[in-house]
């Protein structure tokens, strides 16, 4: 069964002893930041901080920093097994040139989809709580690091709409808080968010905003997808979840939020009014520099009478950002191998804090095979993003590095194996010599083939023979050792 909001996932966490409530009383100026820095290091629980100085909020943190509890966000045994669920709702047959009986068999599946789109409901929790003199001061935002440029909000479902289509767009975008009622909005260039905004600003139009705080950690994961436009985030939420999404309409703008929702703030950016944001101490592991973006004046807060504040750190990995990267990583596979069938597996490992590394493995069969890879990747939406890619055989373990890094040192020649080209990098990056542009390296680690080159014999890799494996098998225990 799907969960109706937050707090029944907080519920399960607890029943499961992977939720630590902390009582003492704790500062959002840095103190909260530092305390689950040293949890996330060592892959501990959740954390609910029930006593904020200054908040009748209480802070929760952490929610999703390991894959058990990702998982059990997701409710899947592995995160694998979502992709596996959109790879089947992907194999619908050919139904215009199918007969009766196949076009009979994709029904199941079309009203599958069609119980997933959000359902408007007339009032919810998340407007227990009406205040139209909004005050951001109430609320328990963290300053994370030292060297912020202020109090950030870490953790929104940031929702506007395409001026011409009406289609709704959700993106989770850190807004910095200026003063009560004022904050940036850090809608990065290339995200759907930001296009939202230069429409209506090319139009002289304000754009309407809502922020949503909590809800259903499906419905929290899935602001976070790498979605194309045409596919809603809240029918993404749907299917993850194998239940709508119910929504309800905002009080002061032409928006509908989660209604299971924690907290709501309403409001609007307005056309060609920028303010500095940042700096922020990032997923990076650096502080993203200051800038100027737009401006998001609030107009409402709503919130339940009982509302708790969602947040979550991001900075040297590991953190709780990792997670939910991970998942999407597994998730959305499927669909990288819908275009790119030779594609076995794929990793983008922490340190690579997700845009800056993936190791790729394929069924490798003619030559520049792995080149064909890197240059497809570099056309995929946000993989355009990636600096590194190393692409290895199929029968590596691209999930351990170890193993990768040995391929990669011992098999690659760097005249023949490296690839650099230019484009489009992430605005977080850093090292690149200029602003959202710079260079790519590809590195093909696979097995060399003649026509690509290598004229010498290639050596066998060393491994044991079967036979003598099985036998130390059978005697482990005889040797003294442990299973």
């Amino acid at each position: 069964m799907a969960y109706q909001d937050l707090r029944e996932f907080i519920d399960l966490l607890a029943r499961k002893n992977l939720l630590k409530r902390i009582t003492a009383e704790v500062s959002s100026d840095l103190e909260i930041t530092e305390i689950c820095d040293r949890v996330s290091k060592e892959a501990g629980p959740a954390l609910l901080f029930e006593n904020v100085k200054g908040s009748e909020f209480p802070v929760l943190i952490n929610t999703f920093g390991s894959y058990e509890r990702m998982e059990l966000a997701l409710e899947v045994e592995d995160l694998d097994d979502v992709g596996q669920r959109i790879e089947g709702m992907l194999k619908l047959p050919d139904i215009k040139n199918s007969g009766f009986f196949k076009k009979l068999k994709t029904l199941p599946k079309l009203k599958e989809v069609a119980d997933y789109f959000p359902k408007t409901v007339r009032s919810g929790p998340c407007q227990e709580v009406v205040n139209k003199n909004p005050d951001l001061s109430e609320l328990p935002i963290l300053k994370c690091w030292p060297g912020d440029g202020g109090k950030f909000i870490t953790l929104p479902l940031v929702f506007t709409k395409d001026p011409e289509s009406g289609i709704p767009n959700v993106g989770m975008y850190r807004l910095h808080v200026y003063d009560e009622n004022t904050t940036g909005m850090h809608w990065h260039l290339h995200k759907d968010g930001a296009e939202n905004y230069r429409s209506y600003e090319a139009a002289g139009e304000r754009t309407e905003v809502a922020v949503a705080l909590g809800g259903d950690p499906a419905t929290i994961y899935a602001s976070t997808a790498p979605l194309p436009k045409q596919i809603g985030e809240m029918l993404f939420a749907g299917f993850l979840r194998e239940k709508a999404v119910e929504m309800v309409e905002a009080k002061t703008v032409d928006l509908k939020v989660p209604a299971h929702a924690e907290i709501i703030i309403e409001g609007y950016v307005e056309p060609g009014e920028r303010r500095v944001e940042g700096p922020f101490g990032d997923h990076t592991g650096y502080y993203s520099l200051a800038d100027e973006y737009p401006v998001f004046h609030v107009t409402c807060i709503t919130h339940r009478k009982d509302a708790i504040y969602p947040t979550t750190i991001v900075g040297k990995p590991p953190m709780e950002d990792c997670y939910l990267a991970k998942a999407t990583e597994r998730i959305f596979l499927p669909l990288l191998q819908l275009q790119l069938p030779e594609v076995v597996d794929m990793n983008l490992p922490l340190e690579g804090v997700f845009h800056n590394c993936a190791i790729i493995s394929i069924d490798k069969s003619y030559p520049g095979h792995a080149h064909k890879i890197m240059n497809a990747i570099w056309g995929l939406g946000q993989m355009m993003f990636t600096k590194v890619i190393i692409v290895v055989d199929a029968e590596v373990d691209v999930h351990n590095l170890s193993e990768v890094a040995w391929k990669a040192f011992n098999n690659i020649d760097p005249e023949r194996d490296l690839s650099i080209v230019k484009g489009p990098l992430d605005i977080l990056d850093h090292a690149s010599p200029q602003d959202k542009f710079g260079s790519k390296i590809g590195i093909d680690a696979t097995k060399p083939l003649a026509s690509e080159g290598h004229n010498r014999e290639w050596p066998e890799e060393i491994k044991m023979s079967k036979e003598i494996k099985e036998l130390v098998d059978q005697r482990w225990k005889e040797y003294g050792f442990e299973d």
